[in-house]
């Protein structure tokens, strides 16, 4: 189908944007894992804790110490994620954060003998510090002496939420249909909001048109289906001087395609840097898609305590109806932090005494959720609207710790990628951690913290823009079940 790059189109039907496409050329997971075998190790620098949500037993560290770094580089795993929580920085914060962590890795590196590659993991919906964390990450490989990146290969596909590529335009799944990114409520974010849904164009909007359209190398489907991992290896093979590459994706084969082409291309001396959705990371680490966790497999991860503890920090209107489904579901004691109040320094601390106390007597006879006030406050500006997001969250962080404190639940859930991130970190004091699957198909990841306060309390991370209305609802469930 075609349409011009600049229409707003609404939803259109997911079959007239998908008809016509060339059969897709299978790769299966083990042939991207027997080539990658014994190459550099896969690290992604996750910019919230989401990325984690279509692997399965991969480390996860939310501190990048040498130590750590070494750790994480001695287990048998061919990617592990850094939590690096940069979407909730400044870019000055985010910048620094990005070069502390490359500075770690490339010493831990030298200290274990293993090489890497870098993936700076974004929001498929095109949310986040782009271009200036691909451009830290070149900059500091450049210092480091591993030689400045031929190319940055932008891959922001998310399969099981319908965050599909088709000719370099960017949809997402909507009840309706698919939708043009570009005129979705994430494009309208406060902080990283955009116009275009062709990548080739966003790029030229993000970067100030300091990459024009015109000069980004577009991977399509015709490329990976009909060329196949060969001629998309060439492709790629021809990136110089850090061009951008944007890459098409509608399945795992697309993308473990896309994975052999980077091996081979690289293997060839071509220096690469990923910026990539989730669905990437699971199909360059030469993993295939798993079932969600059964309540067997969660009940020895699960802690002892009867009920469990949920934080709810997303703003966006998926969240607030699965919220809806979950109060119909029953079992649960809400208690709310009024953002007015949180805002005020006065009344801020014994605000949040009073509910998390409340949340904590509740855990005896319910799973307890804490939630923001569902109107969203913004600044004046995106510089102010993250600072209020970040003051909020510690809000909410502070409650899980005061909870956990004086009771220890059997879970603790977080909805939100900044909330999630902030309570692994300071509400849970998580330090590693493996990521061990899923309780929904590609979406809602668990993981086991392995040392600190939360070892023995299993963690779910939940996106605040993933899952149908009922997934919060189901998700507890699950873990009820067990």
């Amino acid at each position: 189908m075609s349409l011009p790059l600049h229409a707003q189109t609404g939803s259109v039907p997911e079959a007239a944007v998908l008809e016509g496409l060339p059969p897709v050329h299978a790769v299966s997971a083990a042939e991207v894992a027997a080539r990658i075998s014994g190459g550099p190790r896969l690290v992604v620098l996750d910019d919230d804790p989401t990325g984690t949500q279509t692997v399965a037993d991969v480390p996860v560290l939310t501190s990048w110490t040498v130590d750590d770094l070494r750790w994480a580089l001695r287990q048998d795993s061919a990617v592990f994620f850094v939590l690096t929580n940069t979407r909730s920085l400044s870019p000055e914060d985010a910048a620094a954060r990005n070069r502390e962590v490359v500075r770690a890795l490339h010493a831990a590196s030298a200290a274990e003998g293993t090489g890497y590659v870098l993936a700076s993991r974004g929001d498929s919906t095109l949310r986040g510090h782009f271009p200036l964390e691909t451009d830290v990450l070149a900059e500091e490989l450049t210092e480091l002496g591993a030689g400045a990146p031929d190319g940055v290969v932008l891959v922001p596909a998310y399969i099981e939420a319908g965050r599909l590529t088709v000719g370099s335009r960017h949809w997402m799944r909507t009840a309706d249909g698919l939708l043009p990114v570009g005129e979705s409520e994430f494009a309208r974010d406060a902080t990283f909001g955009y116009r275009s849904s062709s990548l080739h164009e966003w790029v030229e909007e993000k970067t100030g048109g300091r990459v024009p359209g015109d000069e980004v190398l577009r991977v399509t489907l015709d490329d990976l289906r009909g060329g196949g991992p060969a001629h998309t290896a060439r492709l790629l093979s021809s990136l110089r001087g850090g061009r951008t590459a944007v890459v098409d994706a509608v399945c795992d084969d697309d993308l473990r395609v896309l994975a052999l082409a980077l091996a081979e291309a690289e293997e060839n001396g071509t220096r690469l840097v990923y910026r990539v959705g989730p669905s990437f990371v699971r199909a360059r680490a030469g993993q295939a898609a798993r079932a969600p966790l059964t309540p067997a497999e969660l009940r020895p991860l699960r802690g002892d305590a009867p009920h469990g503890l949920i934080a709810v920090g997303s703003h966006v209107a998926l969240t607030t109806w699965q919220l809806d489904r979950l109060r119909e579901r029953g079992g649960i004691a809400e208690y709310e932090l009024d953002v007015a109040l949180l805002l005020d320094e006065e009344r801020r601390d014994a605000h949040i005494a009073e509910v998390a106390a409340a949340a904590a007597g509740a855990l005896d006879s319910a799973d307890a959720v804490i939630r923001t006030s569902r109107v969203l406050v913004t600044g004046a500006d995106a510089d102010d609207s993250l600072a209020i997001s970040r003051r909020v969250s510690a809000a909410l962080v502070q409650a899980v710790r005061q909870v956990s404190a004086s009771r220890r639940p059997a879970f603790v859930l977080a909805k939100g990628g900044i909330t999630s991130s902030d309570t692994a970190t300071e509400g849970l004091r998580i330090r590693r951690a493996w990521a061990r699957g899923t309780l929904l198909p590609g979406i809602v990841s668990l993981w086991e913290p392995v040392d600190g306060p939360a070892a023995g309390i299993p963690y779910i991370v939940f996106a605040g823009n993933v899952g149908g209305a009922d997934a919060l609802a189901d998700a507890l469930d699950l873990l009820r079940s067990a």
